[in-house]
């Protein structure tokens, strides 16, 4: 049921507040009136205006019971009693490597960071998400479905997230709504960067999507506060698809 005009602000918390796709997360939450709790494990950045910035470290609080403990400590302190209407699991690694490269660190890594910590969170706030009758948004990835070569760990850590998203669905019922969002290619800094220099190389990144182009930060943003609104309450369990048409598309060389 959507809140009235009496209702106290609606809260949400945003991982992975400090790459591209967290900051518009962030900014597109705050903007629509929500008080936004913006999680990282680097420091606060400039720009975080009309945001609470924690800077916690999501492996560590995937494995280090005390350091849990803490976290959750420091995010109820901000909640200040009031429930949280979405929590957007947005943070991930992306450790590059194929089954003859990859170690177990590797995999470890990714696998606390892309998977036990998103569980860890709903976990621990889930009284709060009930409170306020809300949502958790997963940010899982085309490579839930689709990959290529040198992404085993993070292609698996995101299929399994989707996989966690449908099964969490089913498991919560109607006491907390959860969803996923599976991106291809958004134009973040990050992204930028690594094609520096190569702009044929971006131009046929662009090019290979049926768009035309790749998706924005906003974009992700924009479904995510669609999804976290009350209006779309029967979507429940479900994994969406956001990539310009490219998983449609069959790549034949000859």
């Amino acid at each position: 049921m959507a809140k009235d005009q009496n209702s106290p602000q609606k809260q949400a918390l945003v991982t992975g507040a400090a790459g591209g796709i967290g900051r518009a997360l962030v900014q597109a939450f705050a903007q629509h009136g929500y008080n936004v709790l913006a999680v990282d494990h680097v420091p606060e950045p400039a720009g975080f205006a009309g945001a609470h910035y924690l800077q916690l470290d999501l492996e560590t609080l995937a494995t280090d019971a005390a350091d849990t403990g803490r976290a959750w400590a420091q995010i109820n302190a901000l909640l200040c009693g009031l429930g949280l209407d979405v929590l957007v699991n947005n943070a991930a690694v992306q450790v590059l490597g194929g089954v003859d490269t990859l170690t177990m660190a590797d995999w470890q890594r990714t696998l606390n960071v892309n998977l036990l910590a998103p569980f860890a969170l709903v976990q621990g706030l889930l009284p709060k998400l009930e409170q306020a009758d809300g949502a958790v948004i997963n940010i899982s990835s085309i490579h839930a479905r689709l990959t290529k070569a040198n992404f085993v760990a993070y292609a698996t850590s995101k299929a399994a997230l989707s996989g966690m998203t449908r099964a969490m669905a089913v498991d919560l019922g109607r006491r907390v709504r959860v969803n996923a969002i599976e991106p291809a290619a958004i134009a973040t800094e990050m992204l930028k960067a690594g094609f520096e220099g190569q702009p044929a190389q971006y131009a046929r990144l662009e090019a290979c999507h049926p768009q035309g182009r790749i998706g924005t930060p906003a974009e992700v943003a924009a479904l995510a506060l669609s999804i976290a609104s009350g209006d779309l309450r029967f979507l429940h369990g479900a994994c969406v698809g956001m990539d310009g048409g490219i998983s449609g598309l069959l790549h034949d060389p000859a």
